[in-house]
Parts: C-alpha cells; structure tokens; sequence
C-alpha cells in the first residue's frame, strides 16, 4: 500500500474521531453537590428511595396470598416476591410511580388487552386490570397517598385463589401504611 493509499484513511479516521468526540459534549446546569447534600429549597422528593418496597412486610404479602414461604427478589423501580404455600407458585409485583397516573395506567392496560374495570380502595380510585389469557394474574393500581400512583400485581401458578382480591387488600395495605 503506498503512502498516498494512507493519508485518506487517515483523514477519515481523524475525522470521525473529532466528529464523534464532539458529538459526546454536553453541559448540565446547576451546581455540583455532595451525594446526600442538600440546600435550602430543596424538595426532598426522593428522601426514600427504594424504601417503597418496604410498605407492606414480608409477612403481610406472604399471609395475603396464602403462603408459607416467600422470598424478595428484584427491588428498584419496581419490587418483586417469590412465594410458594397451599395456592401454589404465587408471583407478587409492587410498584410505586411517584409521577404516574391513572388514566396512564388504564390506557397501557387497554392497549394491551386486558379487561379494565374501575374501583375504589380506601375511597381512592383505583384500576383493576386482568390478561386475558392469564385468569391466575391481575393488578390494581390505586393513587398514591402522597403523589403518582401504587400497583400490586398477584399471579398464581396454579389459579387457585383470587388474584384481584389478593392485588386488592395488598393495596389495601400500602394506603394503610402510608397514610
């Protein structure tokens, strides 16, 4: 290859370079601050974080789906249980959307396919919603005591309890200790 086959490949090479480079730039307002800092007029929006899982107590979950055993699993945004007992495998899904909505929760349902109903829980509003191919599952949201909105999902492997009532009383619970 002579020197002359090079210096385009070079070129180009350079000039993806700088290109990508400069696409990466970006600037953030505001003033730095240390993890767990806060200032004057700050809203503590977020103060506990990854606390929602801790709503309703293992205990609860467990003696409201009917089992003898449970196990927590994946917690972040939102907060999963593992539980076994006389019901069979039971699945137990909570989250706490601290911007969401009702409506929003009732339109994903609806473009999903599952049937819909409204309710009420604790005189809040509440969705109710069911797969259509899955009568061992459903979830209620309901809206949050303090802002967005809380969702219990059940599912029972086995379908041998009623997974709406048992989403129901688990968020029964959360405005219980919530409020």
């Amino acid at each position: 290859m002579s020197s002359g086959t090079w210096r385009p490949a070079r070129v180009l090479i350079a000039a993806t370079a700088v290109g990508m480079i400069a696409g990466c730039g970006s600037s953030i307002e505001g003033s730095p601050r240390a993890e767990g800092a806060s200032s004057s007029g700050d809203t503590e929006q977020f103060t506990a974080l990854l606390e929602e899982c801790n709503a309703v107590t293992d205990e609860q979950i467990a003696q409201t789906v009917g089992a003898d055993a449970i196990e927590r699993g994946f917690f972040g945004a939102i907060c999963r249980w593992d539980a076994v007992g006389a019901n069979g495998p039971v699945k137990v899904t909570f989250n706490w959307f601290e911007t969401g909505s009702l409506d929003t929760e009732k339109s994903t349902g609806e473009e999903l396919g599952y049937t819909v109903e409204s309710s009420t829980i604790q005189g809040r509003k509440a969705v109710v919603m069911r797969p259509p191919d899955d009568p061992g599952a459903c979830g209620v949201t309901v809206g949050s005591p303090s802002a967005g909105v809380v969702g219990w999902w059940v599912q029972f492997r086995a379908g041998a309890a009623d997974p709406c009532e048992a989403a129901s009383t688990l968020a029964d619970l959360t405005l219980n200790l919530s409020s």
